[in-house]
């Protein structure tokens, strides 16, 4: 009878000691989860440009991990939508992998890798057979930094004039992360 009480006691200690421990676990995993939000930063970059007869959209959100002071990494998506009448339409869609590092606070150096989906119609008047390919862009950048906001200038390494969807490999950019 002596054993079966000590038993159950010890039970009841153990289960205790279980949910205790299982509750600072709980504990201890929000507070890693919330660490991580804490790092992670959301921006990105809408477009519009209209004309004579043209129409231009874009919608590329994003978000950066920032791994410390220096160094930060992230994705984005890119949605382009362009029409010039009587001439062509074309929808654009990819993905890109950014990297950034701060030099010092005002210095950021990016390199970024874009693939993206170019598909083109062209108006059946020109000639032109459709197109549909997938085209790489790697841009190393450097702008100037002042708090969230990040204006520079970034080179396609990979430009290729015939193919890509930007008008030259150099590329001005605004970056905002919140």
């Amino acid at each position: 009878m002596m054993m079966l009480q000590y038993f159950k006691l010890n039970f009841k200690k153990i289960v205790i000691l279980l949910v205790l421990i299982g509750s600072n676990a709980a504990l201890i995993g929000q507070n890693q989860e919330k660490q991580f939000w804490d790092h992670v930063r959301f921006g990105g970059g809408i477009g519009l440009s209209f004309g004579d007869g043209f129409f231009s959209g874009t919608l590329a959100p994003s978000a950066i991990y920032q791994l410390n002071d220096q160094f930060a990494m992230g994705i984005g998506l890119n949605g382009t939508y362009n029409k010039q009448k009587n001439f062509y339409s074309s929808t654009i869609i990819g993905a890109s992998a950014i990297g950034l590092f701060n030099v010092f606070r005002e210095l950021q150096l990016s390199a970024e890798f874009e693939e993206l989906n170019v598909s083109r119609e062209w108006d059946d008047s020109l000639g032109f057979e459709d197109d549909n390919y997938w085209y790489p862009a790697l841009f190393l950048g450097a702008g100037y930094s002042a708090g969230n906001v990040t204006i520079g200038v970034k080179y396609d390494v990979l430009y290729d004039e015939s193919k890509s969807v930007y008008a030259d490999a150099y590329f001005p950019f605004v970056r905002v992360y919140f």
